[in-house]
C-alpha cells in the first residue's frame, strides 16, 4: 500500500468500497412491477423469476441460489383475504415444499417479502422448522434490507 493511500485512509478520504461477486437470486412473485424492481436492485447478478408454485419448484429443484425471495399472495383473490382454500397456489406451498425437501437450497438466505403479514409469519415458521436462515421483510422495507445484505 502506498504512503498516499495509507494517508487517505487515515484521513477518511479513501474509497474503501469492495466490489462483490455476482450472486444468484430466485424470486417468486406474480407482480410484473416487482419483477422490474428486483431486476434494477440486482443488476449485474443472476435473477430467476417464477410466477407460479410449479415454476418455483422447477427452478428451486434445478439451480442453487444465494438468495430466495418469496411472496405469499400469488393470485388476485389472495390479496383480499386469507379466507380461501387454495394455499397450494401461494408462497406457503413453496415453504412446505422446501420443508419436505430439506436438502434443497440449504445455504440460501430466504426472505419472505409479502405484504400479507399473517401469511408471511406462517411461511417463516414453516421454513425455520428445518433450520433455514429466513426472515420476513415487508415489501416496503425490502430496499433497505437488500442494501444492507448485498452492498455493491
Amino acid at each position: 500500500m502506498s504512503i498516499l493511500r495509507s494517508l487517505l485512509i487515515k484521513l477518511g478520504l479513501a474509497d474503501l468500497k469492495a466490489e462483490r461477486n455476482p450472486i444468484t437470486i430466485f424470486l417468486l412473485d406474480d407482480d410484473k412491477r416487482r419483477h422490474r424492481w428486483f431486476s434494477k436492485r440486482f443488476e449485474g447478478d443472476e435473477l430467476d423469476i417464477a410466477e407460479t408454485v410449479e415454476e418455483a419448484k422447477e427452478l428451486l429443484g434445478k439451480y442453487a441460489y444465494d438468495a430466495i425471495f418469496l411472496d405469499h399472495d400469488l393470485l388476485p383473490h389472495h390479496y383480499e383475504s386469507n379466507e380461501h382454500d387454495d394455499f397450494d397456489s401461494t408462497g406457503y406451498a413453496i415453504a412446505e415444499w422446501l420443508n419436505k425437501n430439506k436438502d434443497i437450497q440449504r445455504a440460501a438466505t430466504v426472505i419472505v417479502h409479502t405484504r400479507n403479514a399473517d401469511g408471511a409469519i406462517r411461511m417463516v415458521e414453516k421454513l425455520r422448522e428445518t433450520g433455514r436462515q429466513v426472515e420476513y421483510v415487508p415489501f416496503p422495507m425490502l430496499d433497505v434490507k437488500i442494501k444492507n445484505y448485498w452492498k455493491r
